[in-house]
C-alpha cells in the first residue's frame, strides 16, 4: 500500500514535471518531434497528477473540491489527447490545441490555488476563487490572443 507521504510526493513531483512540460509545450514550436515527445511526457505526468489527486483525502477527509478539479482536469487532458491520437485533421488539431491549452492553464490555476490557500489566516474558499479567477482570466486573454495564430497554422 502507498503511504500518504509517498502519495503526496509522487503527486508533487509529477505536478512539477507537468508544469515544466506544459510550459515548454506552450512556448516551443508546435508539431515538431520535440513537441510530440514533450507532449507525451506532459500527458503521462498529468495522468499521474490526476490519479494521485483522486487518492488524496487529507484536506477534507472525503471527496472535495480538488477532487472535482482533478476530474475536470482529466477530462480536459483526454479531450485534448484522444482526438489527435485517433485522426489528425485540421479540426482535430484545433481541438487538440484548445483542450491542451486549457489543460495547462488548469494546472497553473491549481498551482496558484495550492499556493494561495496555504496563506495562514486567509479564508480558504475566497483564496481559491481568487486564484482560479485570476489565473483563468489571464488564460482567457492568452487564448484569445493566440487562437487565430494557431488556426492560421492549421487551416492554411
Amino acid at each position: 500500500m502507498i503511504t500518504n507521504t509517498l502519495l503526496g510526493e509522487v503527486h508533487l513531483y509529477s505536478a512539477l514535471l507537468a508544469t515544466l512540460f506544459g510550459t515548454l509545450i506552450l512556448i516551443w514550436e508546435k508539431g515538431t518531434k520535440k513537441h510530440k515527445q514533450i507532449g507525451y511526457a506532459y500527458t503521462v505526468s498529468m495522468l499521474v497528477v490526476n490519479i494521485t489527486a483522486l487518492m488524496i483525502y487529507r484536506l477534507f477527509g472525503h471527496f472535495g473540491i480538488f477532487h472535482y478539479a482533478a476530474v475536470i482536469s482529466l477530462a480536459t487532458l483526454l479531450a485534448g489527447i484522444i482526438p489527435i491520437m485517433i485522426k489528425r485533421t485540421n479540426k482535430t488539431m484545433m481541438h487538440h490545441i484548445s483542450w491542451m491549452y486549457w489543460s495547462v492553464m488548469g494546472l497553473y490555476a491549481a498551482f496558484v490555488s495550492e499556493t494561495l490557500t496555504r496563506i495562514p489566516d486567509k479564508p480558504f474558499y475566497t483564496m481559491l476563487f481568487i486564484a482560479v479567477g485570476i489565473t483563468m482570466g489571464a488564460a482567457n486573454i492568452g487564448f484569445r490572443k493566440y487562437i487565430h495564430q494557431w488556426k492560421n497554422k492549421f487551416t492554411n
